[in-house]
């Protein structure tokens, strides 16, 4: 129980930072204060607002936004989210432009499980929406899920992407981000050996740690300085009443928000005084910069306790992917078996989470792969954002890997488009 109160406890003073938030702009927005005008006032309902949402955003999942998508056809065309397999840890969802002919690249971009909503790739589902068709790996939040669904650990999040890949079949592109990219290289070595038919086309692994050891960061330190009994001490709690996981073991969200914040706290500190002043001043907007970006930033979910400490134990600590030594439901998994699949790295010069050689070290444990199937990428100057979603992804990287998978698809060519639907646009 005292799991689950701590976790009450993080929630109510969530909440009531919230309310403190709301009552501030509610008080210093009284309009008769306004006959005699006074700078701390302004200033307080300003302090007021950007509280108030602050914390509102922590529990609540970001949308994706996205509502319909310019075609060369001139007209904008109505975007649905289909749910293509539905499960109760994540759902496998396809972005349908509708009236808009069938694209020749089908991709299953996989999210990471890692704190944030799978809408932190909002910017890259966009950029490959133009001449791909976009599925994604949209993860739940563990408080959502009831103690009746079982444990969902690194094994199960593999089985989950052995069966999104089935369900997309052969002629899929595959591209992994951060965090699930070493499982991906597993999910696919198994398909090799299982279901050699179900192989996707091509898998590029964007900035994860294959083999934390390649070179260390503050991420793969903390991992080693740490013990499991200490992290399952310190990080592990349940959900509280208030959610339908009542009862599971989670990493919580909020509690995961403070260490990201923590990492870069004068950063954070500063960005939230200038919104405050901005605001105040009367400069700010709803979807101003510092809106856009920390309301993603800040839309945080609980964890599946058994996915992180799995995690940390089997991908960091035993690195059991880098050695070759994964077993995932009973069966080791051998990277080798990876002989027709072509595999392409992508890094970032100055990524401080999965720094460069963590990643291409996926290349070496493809032994059974030729040269030809293998490609490498290092972008001078980007960090980990930026290669997946940022400027860096936009101008060099996204260039590179549609072409890798124009490279290595059965049918490269475009197809011809079909005349749009009217009715869609």
């Amino acid at each position: 129980m005292r799991y689950m109160m701590t976790y009450d406890l993080m929630e109510s003073m969530r909440n009531a930072s919230q309310w403190m938030g709301a009552t501030a702009q509610s008080v210093a927005s009284y309009p008769a204060f306004s006959a005699v005008p006074n700078p701390m006032l302004s200033w307080m309902a300003a302090w007021g607002e950007v509280t108030e949402r602050t914390y509102q955003r922590m529990v609540v999942k970001p949308d994706w936004g996205i509502r319909t998508f310019t075609c060369e056809d001139g007209k904008d065309h109505l975007v649905d989210i289909d749910t293509v397999v539905e499960r109760p840890f994540g759902d496998l969802i396809h972005f349908k432009v509708n009236g808009r002919a069938e694209q020749p690249r089908k991709v299953l971009l996989v999210a990471p499980m890692s704190g944030h909503y799978a809408t932190l790739l909002r910017s890259t589902v966009k950029s490959l929406m133009v001449n791909c068709e976009v599925y994604v790996t949209d993860w739940h939040n563990a408080r959502d899920i009831p103690v009746s669904a079982g444990k969902f650990d690194v094994e199960d999040y593999t089985l989950y992407l052995v069966d999104f890949m089935r369900e997309m079949g052969p002629e899929t592109h595959v591209v992994a981000v951060c965090q699930p990219v070493p499982l991906t290289l597993a999910a696919t070595a198994y398909l090799a050996e299982q279901d050699p038919k179900a192989q996707p086309r091509s898998l590029t692994l964007i900035g994860g740690p294959v083999d934390p050891d390649a070179t260390p960061t503050d991420v793969t330190d903390f991992g080693r300085r740490v013990t499991m009994g200490q992290l399952e001490e310190t990080m592990i709690q349940r959900v509280g009443f208030k959610y339908p996981g009542v009862g599971r073991l989670v990493y919580p969200g909020l509690l995961q928000l403070s260490s990201f914040m923590s990492m870069n706290s004068e950063r954070h500190s500063n960005a939230f005084n200038d919104q405050i002043m901005r605001v105040t001043r009367g400069e700010a907007s709803d979807h101003d910069a510092h809106n856009r970006f920390y309301d993603e930033y800040l839309a945080v979910m609980d964890m599946p306790a058994e996915f992180y400490l799995s995690t940390v134990e089997r991908i960091f600590k035993n690195r059991e992917i880098a050695r070759n030594e994964f077993v995932v439901d009973g069966h080791k998994v051998d990277m080798s078996k990876i002989t027709t699949v072509a595999v392409k790295t992508v890094e970032g010069s100055k990524d401080d989470i999965s720094a460069p050689g963590q990643c291409i070290a996926a290349l070496d444990l493809c032994t059974g792969l030729p040269d030809s199937k293998k490609a490498s990428h290092v972008e001078e100057g980007a960090g980990h954002y930026g290669i997946f979603a940022g400027r860096s992804w936009r101008d060099n990287i996204r260039p590179l890997v549609i072409d890798f998978m124009n490279a290595n698809s059965g049918n490269p060519t475009p197809k011809k488009r079909k005349p749009a639907n009217k009715n869609a646009a």
